[in-house]
């Protein structure tokens, strides 16, 4: 099953990345890791790009893991000062009250702009991992009652992410950039969800999941202090979550 899934993630880049020079937005987590580790070995031009606060969890984490990976790492780190302006901004483009979905658009800006100010204009993430391998803790609370109603929740969550994604490219387009999720495409997706949830998720105290994810980046070569990592958000670890509630 890990072939496959290492085959079809592949496959799933190839067919919607066809620029060779690409960001990629990191964190240090296991799936923007192992993004990274599968684009380089498909000869991909690869540009880590991180943004937070500073001396946030994931700028201090993606810097660690690097040591390892080596690859070209660039980091913005966001100006208290000018933050809040730029969440008014962004808010008042994607017209939502929408939490989760503000601190995306707000992430992604930064992303983008870094992206940008390095001349790339294809950013890949790995948005659809959490959705489609049960990464949210939603999952350990829809387990116990029974397999159909995680697939209630997975098609909720894939639902919402996709169409965020959207706002997300609509704040990127700024920049001229471009944001890429292989990993919610179509055939992907359809992919993912054959796989039997005990290799995504084990039970209700599960705290680790998407087992299946970390066992593949564990096979690769992804480091140790990578795909042992509990999930952290973006909007957390970047300490957005925490300035945009200070903000209002």
């Amino acid at each position: 099953m890990k072939v496959d899934l290492l085959d079809k993630i592949k496959n799933s880049i190839y067919e919607n990345i066809t620029e060779k020079k690409i960001g990629i937005a990191f964190s240090g987590g296991v799936d923007s890791t192992l993004i990274s580790k599968i684009c380089v070995d498909l000869g991909y031009d690869v540009t880590l790009l991180t943004i937070g606060f500073p001396e946030s969890h994931d700028i201090l984490f993606s810097k660690e893991v690097n040591l390892q990976l080596k690859l070209i790492h660039n980091i913005l780190e966001i100006d208290s000062h000018t933050f809040k302006e730029t969440a008014f901004k962004i808010k008042q483009i994607i017209q939502t009250d929408n939490l989760s979905w503000n601190e995306n658009c707000i992430a992604f800006y930064y992303v983008s702009k870094l992206a940008r100010s390095l001349g790339i204009h294809f950013v890949v993430t790995a948005n659809g991992i959490d959705e489609l391998f049960c990464g949210y803790n939603a999952y350990r609370m829809a387990i116990s009652e029974g397999e159909s109603k995680i697939s209630e929740v997975m098609n909720l969550k894939l639902d919402n992410e996709i169409k965020m994604m959207v706002a997300v490219n609509q704040i990127a387009s700024e920049f001229n950039v471009k944001i890429i999720q292989p990993l919610l495409s179509p055939a992907f997706i359809e992919f993912a969800k054959t796989i039997p949830i005990s290799e995504k998720i084990h039970d209700s105290e599960d705290l680790l999941r998407k087992h299946i994810i970390r066992e593949l980046a564990c096979d690769i070569g992804v480091p140790e202090i990578s795909y042992t990592k509990r999930k952290k958000a973006l909007q957390y670890g970047s300490k957005i979550h925490k300035a945009l509630l200070k903000s209002k």
